[in-house]
């Protein structure tokens, strides 16, 4: 009498397809990655070769101390109270005989860019802009 087999059929998940997949995912999200630019970690610093033609009406300073100093045209630079700044800068701005009075900032290359950044919000507040004084690049020969 023939006795019959029987066969243990095993259960198997086959992980060749799954890593296929896994795989081309990997290669989209790496290909469509380096087209994304992240702007936010671009930083664009001035050039400070070419100078403007324009001489500033309004001038602030910022000593390597911290000391906060402003003037008008010609006149000598006088110290102000940061408190101050923007009071100061509104009513430069209402006594301003140009249409878009023009505001440099020259600080002292030690000094906190954070303070610097403060200074800028409180010309964007009065509606002021303000931009970076450098020193020109000098040839090193």
């Amino acid at each position: 009498m023939a006795l019959k087999r029987q066969h243990n059929m095993m259960a198997a998940f086959s992980m060749a397809s799954m890593t296929d997949v896994i795989f081309l995912l990997l290669i989209f999200f790496m290909v469509t990655s380096t087209y994304i630019f992240p702007t936010a970690l671009e930083v664009n610093l001035p050039q400070s070769s070419q100078q403007t033609t324009k001489k500033p009406s309004i001038r602030i300073a910022i000593d390597a101390e911290g000391n906060l100093s402003t003037a008008v045209g010609d006149a000598e630079r006088q110290p102000m109270d940061p408190a101050e700044l923007k009071t100061w800068l509104m009513l430069v701005k209402e006594n301003a005989t140009e249409e878009e009075p023009t505001v440099a900032l020259y600080a002292d290359e030690t000094v906190a860019y954070g303070e610097i950044v403060k200074i800028l919000n409180v010309g964007a507040e009065v509606d002021i802009p303000i931009v970076l004084a450098t020193k020109p690049i000098r040839d090193k020969q």
